[in-house]
């Protein structure tokens, strides 16, 4: 146990929290047309194609109540579309319309923008390191 006195501009949660929060400053700065969650779920349908909505809410780290209220969202917007799947009536499909898919073309290069502009005090070294460390503490 550390005996040193507690500094909280020391400390991995404060830090975790300024830099998310620098983050998610220069983000909404570049996409102004979607919020990080809902970025998300298209980034992730973008990739992998048809999924489940609980399957998207599994690959984007969103609870069950979030990925509803993104996905609700994404389609009254026209993003996304959704349909049962026919081997499971229980399960709901999610894939983006072709609205998303255009949102998507127009907003990909932004999104490695703004990962390039958060990481831009680092060195690529620190940079690729960052990105190891934050996946082990994911």
């Amino acid at each position: 146990m550390d005996n040193a006195p507690y500094k909280l501009d020391t400390q991995i949660g404060f830090l975790l929290r300024r830099a998310t929060q620098r983050h998610l400053n220069l983000f909404a700065k570049s996409i102004v047309s979607l919020t990080p969650t809902q970025f998300a779920a298209i980034a992730k349908l973008a990739e992998l194609g048809t999924t489940s909505q609980n399957q998207l809410g599994r690959e984007t780290s969103m609870d069950g109540a979030t990925i509803k209220g993104v996905i609700d969202r994404l389609t009254a917007r026209g993003f996304v579309e959704s349909r049962t799947d026919t081997s499971d009536k229980r399960r709901l499909l999610i894939d983006l319309s072709e609205k998303g898919r255009a949102i998507w073309a127009e907003l990909e290069a932004k999104g490695h923008e703004v990962s390039d502009e958060t990481l831009a005090p680092l060195t690529a070294a620190e940079q690729a390191m960052m990105l190891e460390l934050l996946k082990k503490l994911a």
